[in-house]
């Protein structure tokens, strides 16, 4: 379960600097951010907390007990949150025998070390903003006292309260100390990287050393600018500094080991005097294999020690450790640009390939909230299948579970959270602040029928579609493209395919769509539209009961949730999506400087690559083979 993003949405803050919101069904108060804040992010910060509750008592009814959480477990390590997170897990372990083993992603420690920071968008009263930071942030730099109330020239003043500053990684350690990060008794085994005993026999193993050396001052290791440091550095780097690595090997039960990997790099930032560092998010581990390299030593040792020792090895971490778009980040990056679509958190093949040929087998990522499963062949034969987990706080809110039938052969199932209960608790408050939000007539007011919802994976198809509006076409699409998006409808867009000759797409208008629209150019595409589907199952009215806007939003609920998006488009509507690219595949080769055209063209030819993956459902993995087959 990555991804999680816990925001504890009843938090008691123990200065009593913020009360939160009455709600009414449950009778608590709400510490929870907007809507507004929700619609533009990649992540849902309030829902999730009920979608973890009811994954955990899914697990329960399942009798699973291993649980691990490969990052992004806390919502920026801030203590009010972690505080719910521990609450929580620590309730599903005493009282479902239930063990979490977590490995920190770059919203948990954000910095090495504790930071300042806030939010300016947490819900208050009256549906407006309230703004709460911590000290030292540039909203609380100067006050007095243990918190404060601000009054900045907003229509709630400022909250400055330690409680939402952003803990490093001692911090998250010490709160989360229960799950995986130090030795336990009913561990069989547990080590880090740094630990004496990595290489002596099984029965030197005690848990006093391991607890001795499992101290956050013995977990520290230098980075510096250009690279690792330690027995790495080189004469020329600089900047270098000590910061830990949460890294572990634990052994829950006889035969399996589980590798949880810190894969944050957090390079030092040559621009700040004061020793800051660059945030962990497009690093992975692209900067694992420069900054970390005794970590990927590690691994390898691991490896051959479990395969010495007869163990099933499962890793873990953060960070996908091979391509996440199916084959097509350069069809990507040619219609959306180079930085598009986090291309830049995409591991390079080289360094896959070095992942690879540690003799890793299997690994379990997140970060980028996408279900979807790779795979990369090492230069020593090694083949490494890489499962990207999807996130409890997106679209399509699901976990994995990892079934170990022997030590060859696994099978990996995905559970899809379709109904969540309480999901819609918080409702109440939503309604308010779009009513505030309508009688200032904000321009950016988020659509009302969210709230109509009823049941969370309904809820996280809202998200992503307001996503797509608010976020992803403004800053991912021409302007030409958005034009064609709100505009034109399927049938159209067929036509659009057998539009001969193209107009002038440099400076299109909406005027222009009502010309072109009224021509007799239009009225002939119809008519070669209307023939081209007559070899097909569908008709031109098909067609129209879909936009130019649902396919982007389909685009990016194929993008996010792979296999699992069809049963929400439907195999018809992927079909005419085949159907439609094919068409404007023969345009764009015809006129190659229809800009418009070239560009639905390539987004098609992307979709339907993303939909070609391979499995990431069901299906059964063959270590020993290197094989992959639907379940």
């Amino acid at each position: 379960m990555p991804d999680i993003h816990f925001h504890d949405i009843y938090a008691e803050f123990e200065d009593n600097s913020f009360q939160g919101l009455e709600n009414t069904i449950s009778g608590q108060r709400a510490t929870i951010r907007t809507m507004q804040a929700q619609l533009q992010s990649t992540r849902l910060f309030n829902e999730n907390y009920f979608a973890l509750i009811a994954a955990l008592d899914d697990v329960v009814r399942r009798g699973i007990t291993l649980v691990a959480l490969p990052g992004d477990f806390s919502d920026d390590g801030q203590p009010i949150h972690l505080r719910g997170l521990q609450k929580i897990l620590a309730h599903y372990q005493s009282a479902h025998g239930l063990q979490f083993f977590a490995a920190p992603g770059n919203h948990d420690p954000v910095k090495p070390f504790d930071s300042a920071a806030g939010k300016a968008d947490f819900a208050g009263e009256g549906g407006f903003d309230q703004r709460i930071f911590s000290r030292g942030a540039a909203e609380c730099a100067d006050y007095d006292g243990e918190w404060a109330s601000i009054d900045a020239g907003y229509a709630l003043n400022t909250i400055c309260t330690e409680e939402i500053r952003q803990l490093g990684y001692q911090g998250v350690m010490d709160l989360l100390s229960d799950f995986g990060f130090y030795p336990k008794a009913e561990y069989l085994y547990w080590e880090t990287p740094y630990s004496s005993y990595l290489n002596q026999p099984s029965s030197a193993y005690h848990l006093s050393i391991a607890e001795a050396e499992a101290d956050y001052s013995k977990r520290l290791y230098e980075i510096c600018l250009e690279g690792t440091g330690g027995k790495y550095k080189k004469e020329n780097y600089t900047h270098c500094s000590l910061v830990a690595d949460a890294s572990y090997l634990v052994e829950p039960v006889a035969g399996v080991w589980l590798l949880a990997i810190d894969a944050n790099v957090y390079v030092p930032d040559a621009q700040q005097p004061d020793g800051g560092y660059h945030g962990s998010s497009s690093a992975g581990y692209n900067r694992m294999v420069t900054h970390k390299a005794h970590v990927i030593e590690w691994i390898a040792d691991v490896v051959a020690r479990a395969s010495q020792h007869n163990k099933q090895l499962i890793a873990f971490s953060h960070f996908p450790m091979t391509d996440f778009y199916d084959g097509q980040s350069e069809a990507i990056a040619e219609a959306f640009g180079e930085t598009a679509f986090q291309l830049q958190r995409k591991p390079e093949k080289h360094v896959s390939q070095v992942l690879a040929d540690t003799g890793l087998k299997l690994h379990i990522g997140g970060h980028m909230h996408f279900n979807d499963t790779g795979m990369i062949k090492g230069t020593r034969g090694n083949i490494l299948f890489n499962i990207q987990a999807p996130s409890l706080a997106a679209y399509l809110p699901a976990y994995k579970i990892v079934t170990l039938s022997d030590s060859k052969k696994l099978t990996v199932e995905t559970v899809v959270l379709d109904d969540v209960p309480r999901f819609s608790e918080l409702f109440e408050h939503y309604r308010v602040e779009h009513q505030r939000l309508h009688q200032q007539q904000a321009t950016t007011l988020w659509d009302r029928n969210v709230l109509a919802a009823k049941s969370y994976r309904e809820f996280t198809q809202w998200h992503i579609r307001e996503l797509v509006r608010h976020r992803f076409l403004p800053g991912e699409w021409t302007d030409e493209m958005q034009t064609l998006l709100f505009n034109l409808k399927g049938d159209e867009l067929l036509q659009l395919s057998q539009l001969s000759p193209a107009p002038d797409w440099s400076a299109f208008d909406n005027q222009q769509w009502t010309d072109l629209k009224a021509g007799a150019s239009w009225q002939a595409a119809a008519e070669k539209a209307a023939r081209l589907l007559s070899q097909n199952p569908w008709s031109m009215d098909d067609f129209s009961q879909w936009s130019a806007f649902d396919l982007a939003v389909d685009f990016y609920k194929i993008r996010n949730a792979g296999d699992l998006a069809l049963a929400d488009i439907g195999k018809a509507r992927m079909a005419q999506y085949k159907l439609l690219g094919g068409a404007m595949q023969q345009q764009a080769v015809q006129q190659p400087d229809a800009g418009p055209i070239v560009q639905i063209s390539r987004v098609l030819s992307v979709l339907q690559g993303l939909s070609e993956g391979l499995p990431n459902d069901r299906f059964v993995i063959d270590l020993e083979k290197g094989t992959l087959a639907v379940h």
